[in-house]
This record gives C-alpha cells, structure tokens and sequence, in this order.
C-alpha cells in the first residue's frame, strides 16, 4: 500500500532538508563517488546539493516522502546519470550502474545502497581527502567540506581564517585529487600512517563545531558531536584506525559529549563548568569514554588526544567543581603545548594557571602569551581576562573586556551568558562602593 506524501509547512520542509544535509550529504557524496569516479567528485557533490534545492522547491507542496533519505539519495544519483550518461565513463561503469538500478526497482521505498557500502564509501573517502597530493592545510577543510556538509564560513571560523583562503584550499584540493587521479580507497602501512593524522584532526574539528557552534541560535550542535563521534568509532572498529590515538580522540569527544546536557539551562543560556549539575552529565557516555581512553594507553606513543582526553576525565571525575584537580590539569597543558602551541590552548593554559597559582597570575600568563594577537577576534579571550579581573575585584576593567567580548560572540547563548555577566560586573561593583 502507497503511503501519501505528508505536506508540511515551507519552515519545517526546511529544517527537515537542513538535518538530512548534515546526516546525510556526506554519505551521499561518498557513495556516489565510489559508483561514478573520484574525477567526478564535484558533480556528486553538485548533484546532491541540487537534489537538496528540489526538496526545499517540492515538498511544501507535494509533501515530504515517506523516506526523505532514500529520495535524496535516488534524485541526486538520477541527476549524477543523467551527466555521466553523455561521457565515456557511462560504459566503463554501466555494469554497476545497472545493478544499483535493478536493486532501485524492487524497493522503491527503501533506501537504494547498503549501510556496508556506506560506511566503506566514508571511509575511503576520509583518506582520499587526506592524500599527500593535496597540500596539508587542505586536508581538513576538504574533509569537513565533503564529507560532514560543512559550509566555507564554518570551516574558515574553525581555521580562523578568511573564506576566500578555505574557498581556494577547497579548490585546489579539487584539482591535485583529478590530476593525481586519486585512488578511491583505504591506505596501507606507511602511506596509512601518515594520513591517519589529518583524518583524525578532520574528525576532531567536527565535534568542536557541534560542541561550540561557530554561529547560529544554538551553542551547541548535538547531532555533529554524534557524527563526529560515529565516524571515529567506524575507524577506531576497522584495522585501519585501530590505533591508541584513535581511540583517545574517541575518549576526549565521549568525556566531552558527556558533559552537553548541563551546559545550558532550561532556556539555552550558557552554564559554566562550575555552574553545571553534574547529575546530569551522562555517566554511561562517561564509561565509554573512560574504557577508549584505558585503551588508548597500550603502546610507548603519546599525541595531543591523549593529554587533552586527559584533562577530559579530570572534570568527568570530580564530584564538585572544587574537587577538580586542577594541578593534574597544568601539568597536562605543559605537555600538551609541547605538541600544540596554538593561541588557544595557551589560553586555556592560562585558565588553569589562574586556577592553581590565581587571578593575577593567571594574567600575567595571558599577557606575554605567544600567540596573543591571534585572538584578537576571539570573544573567549576577552571573556576569559574579563573573567579574571573580576575575580580581583577590577570590575571596570573587566567590564571593558566582557563588551569587547560581547561584540565578537556570535551564538545567543553566548551574548545572553556574557550580557548577564557584564549586569552581574555591574551590580557587584555599584553594592561595593
């Protein structure tokens, strides 16, 4: 029996297309790859994008399907043969074609590839995006681009960097995977070993977006931190990336997505660590996280993802905000910045530093911090010394630095959570004069 499309307003048609291109864009461009050829990358990821344009221009008012994954994924390959039809490379793959066809047939309502297929199709994908024809400061942000459905502005707030500089990385990127003729498939030894690293810093940046989000209403998006988190368990099941550091990039993105149902209230707004209730972090997320870590520790190597899953389990461990061992925690920044001495992880150093030795040394840290003029545009910067000066009771100082913080922030949570602390610099203030 047929079941009626069901018709929706414009607004929702547009959220439901919205969450189907995070969850499902990647997959798409992946499997289509696979069937059509790595040369054809740019029209699987064209023809998927125009199969998103046609649901948002139809389903308000045919209704949506009653499987919208499996019609995205049915008019986009139908877009990608009707293009590859007129070229020569129809009859080197008109033998797979046909097969996806004859499946297509006898299950109009299902999904038309296998989840196998899918879950090999990303994975080969994840390691042609990190192939070493494609400069390394590419890597990622084709990864991210491709694979996860990230946008050139969310990429180049993950680099801070311009959108013109991810835009041409993205095309180049493009032009060395053609001229190379990349092949389509998962690494061995060495070569494996080399692209592992960029593969799991892609993965890495995509649940700091969903932890953080760049912009947008939300502070944070969950349904990325569950990709990201997938996609890293998919390579930490496959011999390929079964490696200590894959698994504790698995422990610091679980410990960390524990923590995300106490991050806001009720109404959204921000809740800092020591203002959660830790009764609702979820201590089930924080066993897998603390098993993948106990994992991790096999071997004589150590990366970043060790030390910052390290730092993960201190809070995941502490029973009460004072009880956290921040001493532990400085000890595990002093190594870290020894693997990544970027702006912001001597930013979160310095935080930990004002935590064990105080305020004013904590400071002391942030100005001769190297790096510093990096996070000009940083909000947490700001929020961070803002912070700080408020806890040495310098409330005009720190209230100078919250509004330069309020200016930069770009989520509501996050202007809502520094506006109520700027009311909170002024009322402490004019109560102790």
């Amino acid at each position: 029996m047929n079941v009626k499309p069901v018709v929706q307003e414009p607004q929702h048609v547009s959220q439901l297309v919205e969450h189907l291109f995070r969850h499902e864009a990647g997959k798409m461009v992946a499997t289509l790859t696979r069937i059509f050829g790595i040369e054809h990358l740019t029209l699987a990821e064209d023809v998927v994008q125009e199969a998103l344009s046609r649901a948002l221009q139809t389903w308000p008012y045919r209704g949506v399907p009653e499987n919208p994954s499996a019609w995205m994924m049915r008019a986009s390959r139908n877009l990608a043969l009707d293009v590859i039809r007129r070229e020569k490379i129809f009859r080197a793959k008109e033998a797979e074609i046909a097969r996806l066809i004859e499946r297509d047939g006898f299950a109009p309502q299902a999904t038309i590839f296998l989840e196998q297929e899918i879950v090999d199709d990303r994975l080969r994908m994840m390691f042609v995006c990190c192939h070493p024809v494609i400069p390394p400061e590419a890597h990622v942000a084709l990864t991210l681009k491709t694979l996860c459905g990230f946008s050139v502005t969310e990429i180049s707030r993950a680099f801070l960097t311009t959108e013109a500089a991810i835009a041409k990385r993205l095309t180049r990127a493009k032009q060395k995977i053609q001229e190379a003729q990349v092949p389509f498939e998962i690494p061995a030894g060495d070569e494996l070993t080399r692209r592992l690293d960029s593969v799991l810093q892609s993965l890495y940046l995509l649940f700091n977006e969903g932890y953080k989000a760049s912009s947008g209403e939300k502070l944070v998006r969950e349904e990325l931190c569950q990709e990201a988190i997938r996609l890293t368990e998919l390579l930490a099941q496959h011999p390929a990336g079964n490696q200590p550091k894959t698994h504790a990039l698995l422990a610091l993105m679980l410990l960390n997505a524990a923590r995300i149902p106490a991050r806001a209230d009720d109404e959204g707004n921000l809740l800092r660590l020591e203002e959660q209730n830790r009764t609702r972090w979820d201590q089930a997320m924080i066993a897998r996280g603390m098993a993948h870590l106990h994992e991790s520790a096999t071997g004589a190597d150590i990366s970043e993802y060790h030390l910052q899953a390290g730092i993960a389990a201190c809070h995941a461990s502490a029973i009460d905000y004072e009880s956290t061992d921040w001493a532990k925690i400085l000890s595990l920044y002093d190594r870290l910045i020894e693997f990544d001495d970027s702006p912001v992880v001597a930013l979160n150093r310095a935080v930990a530093v004002a935590n064990v030795h105080g305020p004013e040394t904590g400071l002391q840290t942030l100005r001769f911090m190297h790096g510093r003029e990096k996070l000009r545009s940083y909000y947490l910067f700001y929020a961070v010394v803002g912070e700080l000066e408020m806890r040495l009771n310098n409330y005009a100082a720190a209230a100078e630095e919250l509004r330069k913080a309020l200016e930069l922030a770009e989520t509501k949570s996050e202007r809502a959570f520094l506006l109520k602390r700027l009311q909170c610099c002024a009322s402490t203030a004019v109560t102790n004069n």
